[in-house]
């Protein structure tokens, strides 16, 4: 069974799926942020709502972003820990990716069109697609009015930023649901599980201090 979830948006979304790519359980956190609190839980939770235990998965997929530094942290580390523990594969996936395949099979779209999320600093985390839902450019992160454009624009970020995207469509945050499909289905380019960052965290390590003159 394949284990997937994301971190790369503000709330926590954990699924189970079975060889043939179906979901048997799947849940969103109630709450936003305080992944590291949520995921664990959640994750256990899915298990038990489809009457597996952890012996039960033979792969992961985990959302690898774009995203802020302290969601992906999170879920990758968990990702790649699990994925030691059991002996099984972890993949990692473009966050944008499996909102487009979301997107597209569900009929949200029907012709090119861009993937925007939340970057918080009055930035958006993006991507443009093809009809099909292959990626053409991207991820990238920019703010709104530079790359404002009147196609459909996927995400959160048509929401926040409606000037600039006036052509919102759903879905708004990724699915684990849909982003484990994307894998068993191999639509989507399969990464390592790093954390597609695209711009430095904002904690950093002090440099060295300047000398007292």
């Amino acid at each position: 069974m394949l284990l997937a979830f994301d971190t790369a948006s503000p709330q926590v979304t954990v699924a189970l799926l079975d060889d043939l790519g179906d979901v048997v359980a799947e849940t969103v956190s109630a709450e936003t942020m305080r992944h590291g609190e949520q995921l664990a839980p959640l994750i256990e939770r899915v298990l038990a709502d489809a009457g597996a235990t952890r012996l039960d998965v033979t792969a992961i997929a985990v959302g690898a972003g774009p995203g802020p530094f302290t969601g992906l942290r999170v879920g990758l580390v968990t990702a790649r820990t699990l994925g030691f523990v059991l002996d099984v594969p972890v993949y990692g996936v473009c966050s944008l990716d499996a909102l487009a395949v979301e997107a597209v099979d569900t009929g949200a779209v029907t012709t090119p069109f861009v993937v925007a999320t939340d970057a918080r600093r009055k930035e958006v985390y993006l991507a443009t697609y093809d009809a099909d839902g292959a990626r053409l450019s991207g991820p990238a992160v920019d703010r709104p009015d530079a790359v404002a454009t009147e196609a459909p624009v996927v995400g959160e970020g048509a929401v926040l930023y409606p000037l600039a995207f006036p052509q919102p469509v759903g879905p708004l945050r990724p699915s684990a649901g849909w982003l484990g499909r994307a894998v068993v289905e191999e639509r989507v380019e399969l990464l390592d599980p790093e954390p597609l960052y695209l711009r430095r965290p904002d904690a950093e390590v002090p440099g060295t201090p300047k000398r007292v003159s």
